[in-house]
């Protein structure tokens, strides 16, 4: 098992980072030139820019009992259909009795968007959100 972290945007990397490491488990950070990210512990992929370069280099690389980190549903899916298994970084667990419905959304709010819709965007990052994301995170590898 490898944990496979969509970078781009993410704000738990340091702490999911931090978890696998004390459980001393393989980690991956996937990004596009558009950020430089370093770390003594995982490996940095990094990508050229360009629409959903990272999610493919991520999802060629992902294998069966994997976990991915992202905020991203097609991304998701496709984890899913290879056997991974997806968390978002507010320690959402997708899976196949959910992802229909994310998609459906992401479907909706794209279209409410492109109609000039005045959609309100997501809330303000909390410390709670941090804490849900480690609570599930720790819970899918199965570490107090």
């Amino acid at each position: 098992m490898k944990i496979l972290i969509d970078a781009d945007g993410c704000p738990v990397v340091k702490q999911a980072i931090q978890i696998a490491k004390e459980s001393n488990i393989e980690v991956a950070i996937f990004c596009d030139t558009s950020h430089i990210i370093n770390s003594d512990y995982a490996e940095v992929v990094t990508v050229s820019k360009g629409a959903d370069s990272v999610d493919f280099a991520l999802v060629n690389k992902v294998q069966s009992g994997d976990i991915v980190i992202t905020q991203d549903y097609g991304l998701a899916a496709m984890v899913l259909s290879k056997g991974g298994k997806a968390i978002t970084q507010n320690g959402m667990i997708i899976s196949d009795s959910n992802l229909g419905l994310l998609l459906t959304t992401r479907y909706e709010s794209k279209k409410a968007r492109m109609s000039d819709a005045h959609l309100k965007g997501p809330k303000k990052r909390s410390a709670e959100n941090d804490e849900e994301f480690i609570k599930s995170f720790k819970s899918m590898l199965n570490v107090d």
